[in-house]
């Protein structure tokens, strides 16, 4: 007998921003694989029988290796039958090593779905009511990474006019200085949405000049 793998996304912290079918899945699985950013009051779907696994990442070390031990676990336990659920921050396939995923469990011929979430781009967009697409002001808008700084040619996003950062908290002077280098005016605004959806969410305001000066004080998670 053979089982299945869903990757679900679990959405930007709020519980009841999961969508009807990952609520309906948590319910259904027989394990549920749990990532470090998921809140804790989302695990409540989760039926008594089902056995739940912590699986985040913790920051620094080999993540190569910890995601190959997920990976691993996932397989065999599908292989043995089981109904896995893979529950992730936000959605999957945006900056969730979905696409990794799915690769993996299609090799070894374990069947697979997806199911979306709502992202930390949209939910902070939301949070701080502003249009990542306002009309007049803002075509269209990038999504970045803010890790491996130093391989991001940020003269590509000179001319893009919103731009969405995820996980460059750490790096946000760095950031904002080879932004400014590339072409990026020094007075445009930048907001940080903190815990964007949850209760202890906090939205700071400035200007890229001062990012780049190092006078934002902002508390990972963060967009």
């Amino acid at each position: 007998m053979s089982g299945i793998v869903h990757l679900v996304g679990a959405g930007p912290g709020a519980p009841d921003l999961l969508t009807l079918r990952a609520a309906r899945l948590l319910a259904e699985a027989d394990v549920v694989l749990v990532d470090r950013l998921v809140n804790p009051d989302t695990l409540n779907l989760v039926a008594d029988h089902a056995e739940v696994i912590d699986v985040g990442k913790p920051l620094g070390g080999d993540q190569d290796a910890v995601q190959d031990a997920i990976t691993h676990l996932m397989i065999s336990r599908a292989r043995a039958g089981s109904t896995v659920v893979r529950l992730k921050g936000g959605d999957p396939m945006v900056f969730g090593r979905g696409g990794e995923e799915v690769q993996a469990l299609a090799a070894a011929g374990v069947k697979i779905e997806v199911t979306p979430g709502v992202s930390s781009v949209l939910a902070a967009a939301a949070s701080g009511q502003f249009g990542l697409t306002h009309r007049g002001v803002a075509s269209a808008f990038a999504v970045v990474t803010g890790t491996g700084v130093s391989g991001i040619d940020w003269n590509r996003y000179v001319t893009v006019d919103t731009l969405v950062i995820l996980m460059g908290v750490g790096r946000r002077i760095r950031i904002a200085t080879e932004l400014i280098a590339a072409g990026r005016k020094n007075t445009q605004p930048v907001a940080f949405i903190e815990s964007a959806s949850l209760p202890s969410e906090r939205i700071v305001y400035s200007t890229l000049d001062l990012v780049a000066a190092g006078q934002v004080d902002i508390t990972n998670p963060a967009v």
